[in-house]
């Protein structure tokens, strides 16, 4: 009997997506604990970053569940796409507001959407190691009930 192919990531794959994640969230953690000026402004980033990592995650997620049928409601895809669209227009005001060297607001730049761009990767490879595992657990249960 033919069994489906199910599609795993390889281990250099898995570690190269962690280790930029992981390279990204601590750029942007050093850049935010060491920039100068207001606490408040310091503050501000922080929570826009968090929020925008969030947001990310979210729209991930949103977009994955309903890649082939809508399985969320209308307003539950305009509160995902509403908020990573606010998330980022407001992290990117405040970054441009920020009285701080030109330099120093570059970097923040690159790192924050060095940050975006790996929690896309990143939410791609868990769900699809998740999916690999459900493809394996629905296999192994058609076996099963094949031997019987």
């Amino acid at each position: 009997m033919n069994r489906p192919a199910i599609h795993h990531d390889t281990k250099a794959w898995k570690a190269q997506v962690w280790i930029s994640f992981a390279v990204a969230a601590s750029l942007c953690a050093i850049g935010l604990a060491y920039l100068p000026g207001q606490d408040l402004d310091r503050a501000f980033m922080f929570m826009g970053y968090g929020f925008c990592l969030s947001a990310a995650f979210m729209v991930a997620k949103y977009v994955r569940d309903n890649q082939h049928q809508r399985v969320d409601t209308p307003m539950w895809g305009s509160v995902v796409w509403g908020g990573f669209a606010l998330a980022m227009a407001l992290t990117g005001w405040g970054l441009w507001r920020m009285d701080v060297n030109p330099t120093y607001k570059a970097f923040l730049g690159v790192c924050w959407l060095f940050l975006i761009s790996s929690v896309f990767t990143l939410a791609k490879t868990l769900r699809d190691a998740h999916e690999a595992r459900v493809a394996e657990i629905r296999a192994e249960a058609r076996r099963m009930a094949n031997e019987q």
